[in-house]
């Protein structure tokens, strides 16, 4: 599979490049999205990409939104390259494996976090005050332990560079209504814990994640990656065990390299060495057999 870290649609008009995906408009109500193989870690783009990355998270969030639609209608048309308008096809090679023609929404403006387990910045938070994102916690709790119930932890979306900023319930009922956050930390909650779930058996354990919804012909609609490695902490089933950090089959393997080397978390990211992308490349690749039963590897 080709390499892809831009894309360069001239057909169509760019109308977002983040640090992940390129959108383009097809027309008034569809958009397509092509999720190429640059990472960030700490809200900056590295120099280099990961072989098949992109394919990964596009095949994963097609996998989820397929097992959810029954739970929550999904914005996406089409995922096959012949399916998609004529002019596009020029583009088979970059397009095919990585790419969705969608309903175009109109994003909520909060991302919707849920948290099975203690990790992260809720364990700082909680070793701090006892509670994660206004919500009191048992006391004693351990590094990476499962939490009693999955908690829903909204935060604003920050622009590209720009860090997320955890909000209250309130302050989320307040941007998008009462009713509306309601709805969605109701749908949040149910779809983590389904994956959670049926990962869990496949050796998986899906300790935290975020989801985007938006609205489409009047409809709430998930919308953007569902579960994948980059919006989600993927851990091992095998080795588990509360008190400690936890291994991991996201991009928690470059975070780790980055942080070893002192990488001050600020533009331009250093370049990748070979070693360090195979690793996590195969991260990618291992979490997505897990949880499909199919191989992308070849």
């Amino acid at each position: 599979m080709k390499t892809v870290v831009n894309t360069d649609i001239k057909e169509y008009p760019l109308v977002s490049r983040g640090k992940v995906r390129d959108i383009y408009e097809i027309d008034e109500q569809t958009l397509l999205i092509v999720t190429t193989d640059r990472i960030s870690a700490f809200d900056v783009v590295m120099p280099d990409p990961i072989p098949q990355k992109g394919a990964v998270l596009n095949s994963i969030t097609l996998f989820w939104m397929e097992r959810m639609k029954d739970l929550v209608p999904n914005h996406v048309i089409a995922s096959r390259v012949d399916d998609y308008p004529e002019p596009l096809k020029a583009h088979r090679e970059m397009l095919e494996g990585r790419s969705v023609l969608v309903k175009k929404a109109k994003p909520l403006p909060i991302e919707c976090i849920v948290r099975g387990f203690i990790t992260g910045s809720g364990w700082k938070d909680y070793q701090k005050t006892g509670e994660v994102c206004g919500h009191k916690l048992p006391d004693n709790l351990q590094e990476s332990e499962m939490l009693p119930q999955p908690l829903f932890t909204p935060s604003t979306k920050a622009d590209l560079g720009d860090h997320d900023e955890n909000i209250t319930l309130e302050r989320a009922a307040e941007l998008v209504g009462e009713s509306m956050m309601r709805q969605v930390e109701e749908l949040s909650l149910s779809i983590y814990s389904r994956a959670r779930d049926y990962a869990r058996e496949r050796g998986i354990i899906i300790a935290d994640t975020k989801f985007e919804f938006g609205i489409v012909d009047g409809e709430l609609t998930l919308i953007d990656e569902v579960l994948t490695p980059d919006s989600s902490r993927f851990w091992p089933v095998e080795g588990y065990e509360a008190g400690k950090s936890q291994p991991s089959f996201d991009k928690q393997y470059m975070r780790d390299w980055l942080v070893d080397i002192g990488f001050n978390k600020q533009p331009p990211g250093p370049s990748i060495p070979e070693e360090i992308a195979e690793g996590t490349r195969k991260k990618y690749l291992e979490a997505y057999k897990l949880l499909t039963g199919s191989d992308l590897s070849s």
